[in-house]
């Protein structure tokens, strides 16, 4: 690409495109013209990106001419059949949805994990993964390009606004049914506060975990549990990886945690795992449980790095790390590395 190309964002008005444009009004300016666009309901609205309003355009196969470069952030189904439309416009998509993070001519790519991936991208589209996955493979990926990864067992503890702005109000309407009573002290007593209305839940959120995010998969499996293992193994190109995944909604409004345990294919120390920690890039290791310093989600939300704490290493392995991690998932998990990949192609060749 010659001078400075012209990025569409698509879904500009959703929660991920509003911090989409937040990222870019933040970071080093790459870009043209940006040009945002959103359903047809949204056309007409203008959004600020760089200092400026920008109106928003309708969904259309016009809006993409002459892009350089599209992010889609919008539901799985409307990328599935507008991302290729955009990609025959011309257009390199980057797809933050789940549409083609399978496709093996589709890199699934993480820039401080595997920014070579997004070379070759037959079909015109790069795939960002998921934002549980992405709250914990920076710091993972460190780990692994040292020791070898061998086995990998985590718990999610994801944040309501994974599923979108739905999630969020569901958790407040709760909240505000809940708050400053004695409620939580007798089964079923929130359940009843609550009412039938859980929201995109299988249960109410408010002072409880729900171990459930995603849709049923064969033997019990959630959809999100597999789509992390599935993820990990792609990203790191352990395509044989044994990852177990259990993946619990928390009543957190935004950021994501996950447990960890790590098995390398070597011995690990945890001065060794620290001083990698400390400076992969893309990671902060925050790590003094003496002195009670440890990520969680209320200091984390609204920062762009993986945060990482609770380091130890296994009391029965050698070769295993235990750690906590936290990161926002509407920052690095879902529009940051989506804005890392455009900038990467934005320097790339296309293959």
């Amino acid at each position: 690409m010659t001078g400075k190309p012209t990025l569409a964002v698509v879904g500009a008005t959703g929660a991920v495109g509003a911090v989409t444009l937040q990222i870019l009004s933040q970071r080093k300016d790459v870009w043209g013209e940006i040009r945002l666009i959103a359903s047809p309901r949204s056309a007409g609205r203008k959004l600020t990106v760089r200092g400026e309003e920008v109106e928003v355009a309708a969904l259309t196969e016009d809006a993409f001419a002459g892009a350089d470069v599209a992010l889609f952030h919008v539901p799985e189904e409307v990328a599935a059949a507008w991302a290729p439309v955009a990609a025959a416009r011309g257009a390199v998509v980057v797809d933050g949805s789940g549409a083609f993070r399978t496709d093996p001519d589709v890199p699934l790519v993480v820039p401080e994990v595997n920014a070579h991936a997004v070379r070759s991208r037959p079909r015109g589209i790069a795939a960002a993964p998921g934002c549980t996955t992405l709250t914990m493979i920076v710091a993972l990926g460190a780990l692994h390009a040292e020791f070898g990864l061998r086995e990998l067992v985590v718990s999610s503890y994801q944040a309501v606004s994974d599923a979108g702005r739905a999630g969020v109000e569901a958790l407040r309407a709760q909240l505000s049914l809940v708050a400053g009573t004695g409620l939580g002290a007798a089964p079923g007593d929130v359940r009843r506060a609550v009412g039938d209305d859980t929201g995109p839940f299988p249960e109410p959120v408010a002072l409880n975990v729900v171990p459930w995010a995603g849709s049923l998969r064969e033997d019990g499996w959630s959809s999100d549990e597999m789509r992390v293992r599935d993820e990990t193994r792609r990203i790191l190109g352990l395509p044989a990886l044994p990852v177990a995944v259990t993946c619990v909604r928390v009543p957190v409004l935004t950021t994501h945690s996950l447990t960890v345990h790590a098995r390398f294919q070597r011995e690990v120390h945890v001065d060794g795992a620290r001083e990698i920690l400390a400076t992969a890039p893309g990671v902060v290791l925050c790590d003094d449980p003496a002195a009670g310093e440890f990520p969680t989600p209320a200091d984390v939300v609204g920062t762009d790095p993986t945060w990482v704490g609770r380091v130890r290493r296994a009391l029965d392995d050698p070769a295993a790390l235990e750690l906590f991690v936290c990161g926002d998932n509407l920052r690095k998990g879902s529009a940051l590395n989506s804005v890392q990949i455009a900038e990467l192609i934005a320097g790339t060749p296309r293959t």
